[in-house]
């Protein structure tokens, strides 16, 4: 007899906020749910602060030497990371390919949207779940007992918070940059997607 959540969807380009990461749509609903002290779950499958560094230059992009993938930059010990085998190096100052020092920072992960639900709502409380949050043993559970005991506002993470929650307070679930997902080099991108967006979505309403 359960009634299923509204699912609206929101196109960035023409839904843009100060917050290169938060539509102005989603930014008014995570306000109203702040107001109404309800809680929210923002889900984006990608941790670290920015998912890749390119040169302006010549197009080269920063990869793993073993992978051969795109590094991500973690401002935790602002190091690049590469998320297949966790080989890391220090910020380039200059690119390795044509020697430019005109290297720009693209896309977003966990601890960027962070930062920027901080600067947006300096009064919530934030919890922020993935793989390098939740590294020591029973951290996944002891902050999931946290955000149930209401003792954050909002959650972040990517697909670990998907499955399996169930928080009568959560009336609002966000998914950030969908588009990624469904455009990935994954054949099974989309059925994969489509799977992770009907879990999460049964966060909210239940």
């Amino acid at each position: 007899g359960a009634v299923l959540p509204e699912v609206f969807v929101v196109d960035t380009r023409t839904d843009r906020s100060n917050y290169p990461s938060l539509s102005y749509s989603l930014l008014a609903e995570l306000s109203y749910n702040l107001q109404h002290k309800e809680q929210s779950i923002l889900l984006l499958n990608r941790r670290g602060y920015n998912t890749a560094l390119t040169c302006v230059n010549c197009g080269e992009t920063v990869s793993c030497p073993h992978c051969s993938v795109a590094m991500t930059y973690h401002t935790t010990n602002s190091m690049l990371v590469c998320h297949y085998c966790s080989y890391q190096k220090e910020l380039p100052k200059q690119c390795s390919h044509c020697g430019s020092e005109y290297i720009k920072y693209s896309g977003f992960g966990t601890q960027r949207v962070v930062e920027e639900l901080q600067r947006a709502f300096p009064e919530a409380r934030i919890l922020r779940m993935d793989l390098d949050s939740t590294m020591t043993k029973f951290s996944h559970e002891k902050l999931l007992s946290h955000f149930g005991a209401g003792e954050y506002d909002i959650l972040v993470g990517t697909q670990m918070i998907a499955k399996g929650l169930d928080f009568k307070n959560v009336t609002l679930v966000g998914v950030l940059s969908i588009d990624s997902a469904l455009l990935s080099s994954d054949y099974k991108g989309a059925e994969r997607t489509f799977s992770l967006l009907t879990q999460v979505v049964g966060r909210c309403g239940r």
